[in-house]
């Protein structure tokens, strides 16, 4: 639980690196939070009612507000462990190539230092 959540103690640090298992558990966590935001809006929406509609939007758009800029730096610090620019990020503004992101993000870290950090994190 601990890993699930450190990004959000390195909350708008984009330098060094994170390993694959804070990326993914920090993702997981992401999901976990998000499936009673669904299920509330689905519920909202079969039982036509605007107030629990409303209420389901404002809470996903607290939780993205929160979400958003541990996200984006736990990506990047996930790029530099595998020895690539942040700047790699901006390949989710093109459809089918964003792809190529998933692939790094999935990759091993990079033995030993790099040019964003001297030691790899732990897996």
């Amino acid at each position: 639980m601990l890993k699930m959540m450190m990004p959000l103690k390195r909350y708008a640090q984009f330098s060094g690196r994170a390993s694959r298992s804070e990326f993914w558990l920090f993702q997981l966590f992401i999901v976990i939070v998000s499936i009673p935001l669904y299920v509330l809006g689905f519920v909202a929406g079969y039982i036509d009612s605007q107030a629990l509609a409303l209420a389901s939007t404002g809470l996903s758009l607290v939780m993205w507000l929160i979400f958003v800029v541990p996200s984006l730096a736990v990506t990047v610090r996930r790029l530099h462990d595998t020895d690539r620019s942040g700047w790699w990020l901006l390949l989710t503004l093109v459809p089918i190539v964003s792809l190529v992101l998933l692939v790094f993000l999935v990759l091993p870290s990079t033995p030993g230092g790099n040019r964003f950090a001297t030691a790899a994190p732990r897996d």
